[in-house]
C-alpha cells in the first residue's frame, strides 16, 4: 500500500519515498513506468559538520556512491552527479525566494550505523556534507531513465562528533511541510 497525495492546484503528486537505495530506487522504477519525467526528491540527511544547522537545506549536486545500487545503472565511478540544468533550476527559484542553502556533495551509504569517524573523515576530505542513504541511487536511475530529477536535503542529526547528535530531526515538522511546500513550487519550473 502507498500513500499517494495528490495536490488540488497543481498537476503534481507526493509520494512518501522508501528508505535505502534498493527500495527507494525500486520505487522511482515504478513511478517513471507510471509516467512520472518530471521528479524532485526532499527530506532528512545526516550531517557531517557541527555548524551545518537543523534545517540547513542542501541542493544536492552530486554523490558518494558508497552503496551498491547505482552500479546496476551505471558504469562504475566514485561519484554520480546530478544534472546541471536541474540544480541551476532548484538553486534560481531557492534564490528568488531568499532560501537560504548550499549546493553540494552528499554520501551514499547502504550501512546503518556504519558513519564511524575514519569514513567521516574520509568523506569530509572528499568534499561531502551530508550522509543519508538514497541520493546515489536515485540520481543513478533518473540517468538511466532520462528523467529530470533533482534533491533537496535538509540537515537532520549530527553524525560528525564523538557521540551522535539526534538534534530531535524527525520532530522539525515546521521545515519537513516548508521543504514539502517549496518543492512542489519547484517542480512546476523543471
Amino acid at each position: 500500500m502507498v500513500d499517494i497525495y495528490q495536490f488540488v492546484d497543481k498537476d503534481i503528486t507526493l509520494i512518501p519515498g522508501r528508505l535505502g537505495a534498493p527500495a527507494a530506487a525500486g520505487f522511482l522504477e515504478d513511478f517513471i513506468a507510471l509516467g512520472a519525467k518530471k521528479i524532485l526528491f526532499c527530506g532528512g540527511a545526516g550531517v557531517l559538520r557541527s555548524d551545518l544547522l537543523v534545517g540547513k537545506f542542501m541542493v544536492v549536486k552530486e554523490a558518494i556512491r558508497d552503496e551498491g545500487t547505482s552500479y546496476h545503472y551505471l558504469p562504475p565511478s566514485r561519484e554520480v552527479k546530478a544534472k546541471d540544468e536541474v540544480v541551476e533550476k532548484i538553486c534560481a527559484y531557492l534564490e528568488g525566494e531568499n532560501v537560504d542553502h548550499l549546493v553540494g556533495k552528499t554520501w551514499t551509504t547502504d550501512a546503518f550505523y556504519r558513519e564511524t569517524k575514519g569514513r567521516i573523515k574520509r568523506r569530509r576530505e572528499e568534499g561531502a556534507l551530508m550522509v543519508e542513504m538514497e541520493q546515489a541511487a536515485l540520481l543513478a536511475v533518473s540517468d538511466f531513465r532520462e528523467v529530470s530529477y533533482g534533491a533537496i536535503l535538509y540537515g537532520g542529526d549530527d553524525v560528525s562528533k564523538d557521540t551522535w547528535d539526534n538534534r530531535g530531526w524527525r520532530d522539525r515538522k515546521d521545515i519537513r511541510y516548508g521543504l514539502t511546500k517549496i518543492t512542489a513550487d519547484i517542480l512546476d519550473t523543471l
